[in-house]
């Protein structure tokens, strides 16, 4: 019911949304061939250039179907997919951060393709991968590609002031500290209030032994302190609350931070603004008496309600295929979700690939649940209240685990 309320309200807002942001259509060169639709937020100076090139050659590849791309900023993919369930205007094929994605198939936002996945010849998919794309045992999607966190480091800043690459909070702590200076940040990360923040927030959750189950616990709230403790000390920019992942990369790539926390998608944007820069990547430092984490990232694909679902599966399985899953997710710093394909030696000529290849398989999954938005909501809010001052680290936390609480 709560679902349902959700989109009653849009409908509301749908008549100037749509004029404000809306999708338009984009002329093609199909011919006589079946047009289909696909929306995706991989930006179009980074990761969209593979994917339209992904795009142009399955058009060219055969005769039948024709695939219109279209990139909108992830905010407004989503919410047009809200607008589009009622509408009825939504795409053919549709992308969606997979933590999201129980969400919006309990929306009614993408078809049930069960019956297709499983009558197909391809069913290599990581478990934890597909997974995310199970919604009330039905499954809504595939997986397009992963990704997770780590450490990324300044190899001279850390040469200089002698410090060998943290392993440990402790160890990380004092590394800021000597490399903090009035020029630069020790460390950058994305403390913004969205799913960003709530992504990087998680393996400093899960290394202390928290959840998103007990946020309220002792565990949970020793994650929080010692972030929080970073920013106070001044090791880590207040500003990080505004701090999109790309943001934080424009800090590490400028010299304004010695180190960061990000991911594979952050090479092709280090090589564009800093060629010259010498860094390293590193799993993310654990608590003390904790275990080594890193979150699962990534994107599904789904068929959309009301969609040519026979094209649109022609589609999804030529782009999720082995062959081109490695192709673009090795362009776009990513990692097949594909059992059939070696991420260390797909990556055994790239030492930096090759340590988040090293992550992947102990990255632990968001949700699923179809939640899943509201949960992010309150552990984003609450960094967000524990970071401005706004609330102590005890009443933001427990505030957090009354609303998750709540939508059990």
């Amino acid at each position: 019911m709560k679902k349902k309320a959700a989109l009653l309200m849009v409908m509301a807002v749908m008549t100037s949304s749509m004029a404000a942001g809306g999708v338009t259509a984009l002329a093609d060169d199909s011919g006589d061939k079946t047009t289909i639709s696909f929306w995706h937020y991989m930006s179009s100076d980074k990761e969209g250039k593979y994917v339209q090139e992904a795009v142009d050659e399955f058009n060219a590849a055969q005769d039948e179907i024709f695939v219109e791309a279209q990139y909108l900023p992830r905010e407004e993919l989503m919410k047009q997919y809200t607008i589009g369930v009622v509408s009825g205007e939504l795409p053919d094929v549709g992308m969606v951060d997979n933590p999201d994605h129980n969400s919006y198939a309990s929306m009614g936002v993408f078809e049930d393709i069960t019956d297709l996945y499983t009558s197909s010849d391809d069913q290599n998919f990581l478990e934890g991968s597909i997974g995310s794309c199970y919604y009330e045992e039905k499954l809504y999607g595939v997986p397009w590609g992963n990704n997770c966190l780590g450490l990324f480091y300044n190899t001279a800043m850390l040469e200089e002031a002698g410090i060998e690459v943290p392993t440990t909070w402790s160890e990380l702590e004092a590394a800021c500290e000597k490399l903090t200076t009035d020029t630069c940040k020790g460390m950058a990360i994305s403390a913004i209030g969205n799913e960003e923040g709530t992504f990087q927030y998680m393996p400093w959750l899960l290394s202390a032994g928290g959840s998103v189950d007990e946020l309220g616990s002792d565990a949970s709230k020793e994650s929080m302190t010692y972030l929080y403790s970073l920013i106070e000390k001044g090791y880590i920019s207040k500003e990080c609350i505004n701090w999109t992942q790309a943001d934080a990369e424009k800090q590490f790539a400028s010299g304004q931070a010695a180190m960061m926390i990000n991911g594979p998608w952050q090479f092709a944007g280090l090589s564009e603004d800093a060629p010259d820069l010498e860094y390293g990547v590193a799993k993310m430092p654990k608590a003390d008496d904790g275990d080594y984490a890193s979150i699962l990232g990534g994107e599904n694909l789904g068929i959309c309600t009301g969609a040519n679902v026979d094209a649109a599966w022609t589609f999804i399985s030529w782009i999720t295929s082995k062959e081109k899953s490695q192709e673009i997710c090795k362009s776009i710093g990513r990692f097949s979700p594909r059992a059939d394909v070696d991420a260390q030696q797909m990556f055994a000529d790239d030492p930096l690939n090759s340590v988040f290849a090293e992550i992947m398989p102990d990255a632990q999954s968001r949700g699923p649940s179809p939640d899943w938005p509201e949960i992010s909501a309150a552990i984003y809010t609450a960094q967000q209240e524990v970071f401005t001052g706004q609330k102590d680290v005890d009443t933001a936390m427990n505030d957090a685990q009354a609303t998750v609480d709540a939508l059990k």
